[in-house]
């Protein structure tokens, strides 16, 4: 790691405070530049697929309940481990996970997303709803039913279809489907594939070209 000071001022930046005249230039200059802070209620945000919002669990429409298979791979990779998992294995169904409960305490979440990306078969899901709140804890500490009720309202109220629906944090942009479980391996266009794409230093020297 390289670290780099700060250059010591000389008497002249001393005398005539240059920091704090560069300060005011650029409060002067923001001053009437246009404004970008939203007017929150009257005004919405625009959200976009990939938002991490509200938590749900993705509804199986063949078994009607959630798609998780138990791995557990969710509650390892939480960072603040607001995630609990109860499985029960039935001999009869060839020692199959089940679930008994899947809890989220969406008031320790801190939304990074993991638990999405990480699931292999795609159940949970931090969904594009933006505003949601509680006058209570309880109301943000999602059990599994709570959890599958957000996915069908989320599906309802956004007129989504759930073969078609695709999220960037479960087929993550850029990444190759080789590694990827057989869930994760979703159709999506080449340039969510990363294929052909060119970022930092080639980046710009394209947009560049184009702008001669």
């Amino acid at each position: 790691m390289q670290i780099q000071y700060k250059k010591k001022r000389n008497l002249l930046q001393n005398l005539f405070l240059s920091e704090l005249v560069q300060g005011m230039w650029l409060t002067l200059r923001r001053l009437f530049t246009k404004p970008i802070t939203l007017q929150y209620p009257h005004e919405q945000p625009n959200v976009r697929r990939g938002f991490r919002g509200q938590h749900a669990l993705v509804r199986d429409p063949e078994t009607h309940t959630t798609r998780c298979v138990g791995c557990m791979k969710c509650v390892m990779v939480c960072p603040s481990r607001c995630i609990r998992i109860r499985i029960q294995k039935k001999p009869e169904h060839g020692n199959r996970r089940f679930i008994n409960e899947y809890h989220i305490d969406a008031l320790r979440c801190v939304y990074c997303g993991y638990c999405a990306e990480v699931c292999p078969v795609n159940a949970i899901i931090l969904t594009e709803v933006f505003a949601y709140s509680a006058f209570d804890r309880k109301s943000l500490s999602y059990d599994m039913s709570q959890l599958l009720d957000n996915w069908d309202r989320y599906l309802a109220e956004q007129g989504e279809d759930l073969a078609q629906y695709i999220n960037p944090t479960w087929r993550p942009r850029g990444l190759p489907e080789g590694p990827m479980p057989a869930g994760k391996r979703l159709p999506v266009p080449d340039d969510w594939k990363g294929k052909g794409q060119v970022v930092g230093r080639l980046w710009r020297q394209s947009v560049q070209g184009q702008n001669r």
